[in-house]
């Protein structure tokens, strides 16, 4: 549920105000809220077994934690994907003329 006076699209905004860090952090947390609820876990767990048991997902996790420390510096992917898309227009409209 969300806090009183927070929607859904506040609260992408202020995600989005985070350092990078941070915002893992979020999704570590979010992701045990998620673990936690036994809905999940009844509900919708795979029926072949495959999901991850909590050792290999601390492993996972704790593999995305040292990889978000190797980034230095500011970090903007929507600003790279506009990049990549604005650089594959190019060449795509170079390849027409």
């Amino acid at each position: 549920m969300m806090p009183a006076g927070v929607n859904f699209d506040e609260l992408k905004q202020k995600v989005t105000q985070l350092a990078i860090m941070e915002q893992l952090k979020l999704v570590s947390y979010i992701c045990e809220q998620i673990t936690a609820h036994s809905f999940v876990s009844k509900n919708l767990a795979p029926k072949d077994g495959t999901l991850a048991s909590p050792k290999e997902a601390d492993k996972l996790l704790a593999l995305c934690d040292a990889a978000a420390e190797m980034w230095e510096g500011k970090f903007d992917a929507a600003e790279d994907i506009r990049q990549m898309r604005q650089e594959r227009d190019e060449q795509i409209w170079a390849s027409k003329s």
